[in-house]
């Protein structure tokens, strides 16, 4: 089998990052770091597979680039503004 056209996994990640929007690609990097250092992490923590982690990570990060927040992730509301003072 030739392997020339074998890309690594950290290399997907990158080049995934950057059609996503990573600003430069130091930062696709950066982002492609993290996310095999908490695929490995979530695969421990929640006796997921690898491919089941980063599936998921993978979901949430293509959701984010599109501006939706997946379930859990909503966030909270904001707080309402403090009354205005009066004298």
């Amino acid at each position: 089998m030739n392997n020339r056209h074998v890309i690594s996994e950290r290399d997907q990640l990158v080049q995934l990052c950057a059609r996503l929007g990573a600003p430069t690609p130091e930062a696709a990097g950066i982002m492609a770091d993290q996310l095999l250092k908490r695929c490995d992490q979530l695969a421990v923590q929640r006796g997921m597979t690898r491919t089941e982690a980063m599936a998921y990570l993978l979901e949430l990060v293509a959701k984010g680039s599109r501006g939706e927040a997946p379930a859990g992730f909503e966030g909270v509301a904001k707080p309402p503004a403090p009354p205005s003072e009066t004298r």
